[in-house]
C-alpha cells in the first residue's frame, strides 16, 4: 500500500514550471526494486527520505526544478516506490545547484540537497548517470587532475572534459585559454605537490568506505 500511494504522486508536476515540465519524460514501467530505498536510506543524505511528507516545498524552492527530469519532491517519491533506473538514469542529481534552499526550507528536515549528492555517488558507482548532463565528465576529469597531480591542473582538466563531451565546445573557449595564459594565469605544464601518494590513499580509502571512484 504505501509504494502504492507513493507512486500515485510519480504522475503529478510541480505547479508553476512552464513549459519545460512537458517536455520531462515520464516514468517507465520499471519493476518496483524494494532494494532501492534501503539502499539510499542507508547512505548520508538519504536517510531523510524516510521522513517526507511530499508538501512539496523543496521543489517549489529550488531554482532549476525547471530543468529537472524530475523535480526533488517527484524524486523522493519514486525512491520509495523502488524506480532504481528511472531516478539514476535521470539528470535531476546533476542539476542540482547545491543552493540549499530546498534544505533549509524543508519542515521536515530531509536535506534534498545531500540526497542528491548521494544519489550522483550511485549513479556513478553503477554507471547509470544520465547521458543528456556533462556534469559526470567534470567530477571525473576533476577527480583524475587530483590523482595525477595531487592539484588541479586547469588545462589538463578542461582538455579532459571537452574531449569526454563536446571537443567542438573547446574551440568556442578557445580565446579566453588563450587570455588567461598570456596573462601568467594558466600553466601548459602540470605541477605536482609532495605526497601525491598520500593523497591518493586517502582517496582509496574513501572508495573502500562506498564512495564513488
Amino acid at each position: 500500500m504505501w509504494q502504492k500511494l507513493c507512486f500515485m504522486t510519480l504522475a503529478e508536476e510541480s505547479p508553476g514550471a512552464g513549459a519545460a515540465l512537458a517536455e520531462r519524460p515520464t516514468a517507465t514501467a520499471e519493476a518496483e526494486d524494494d532494494s532501492f530505498a534501503e539502499e539510499v536510506y542507508s547512505l548520508p543524505g538519504g536517510e531523510g527520505v524516510r521522513w517526507c511528507i511530499q508538501c512539496g516545498i523543496c521543489s517549489a524552492s529550488c531554482p532549476n526544478v525547471a530543468r529537472m527530469e524530475y523535480s526533488p519532491r517527484r524524486t523522493i517519491a519514486m525512491i520509495r516506490a523502488g524506480r532504481r533506473n528511472d531516478v539514476l538514469n535521470s539528470n535531476s542529481p546533476w542539476i542540482c545547484a547545491s543552493c540549499y534552499l530546498c534544505t533549509v526550507r524543508c519542515p521536515r528536515g530531509v536535506k534534498p540537497t545531500e540526497l542528491m549528492h548521494a544519489l550522483e555517488r550511485l549513479s556513478t558507482r553503477y554507471g547509470t548517470h544520465s547521458r543528456r548532463v556533462s556534469t559526470p565528465a567534470m567530477y571525473r576529469a576533476f577527480v583524475n587532475s587530483i590523482k595525477n597531480n595531487g592539484r588541479v591542473h586547469e588545462v589538463g582538466l578542461m582538455m579532459e572534459y571537452y574531449r569526454k563531451t563536446n571537443p567542438i565546445s573547446a574551440l568556442r573557449m578557445s580565446s579566453v585559454g588563450l587570455g588567461l595564459l598570456r596573462h601568467g594565469r594558466l600553466s601548459l605544464k602540470a605541477s605536482k605537490i609532495k605526497g601525491v601518494g598520500q593523497i591518493n590513499a586517502m582517496l582509496k580509502k574513501a572508495e573502500s568506505l562506498g564512495g564513488a571512484k
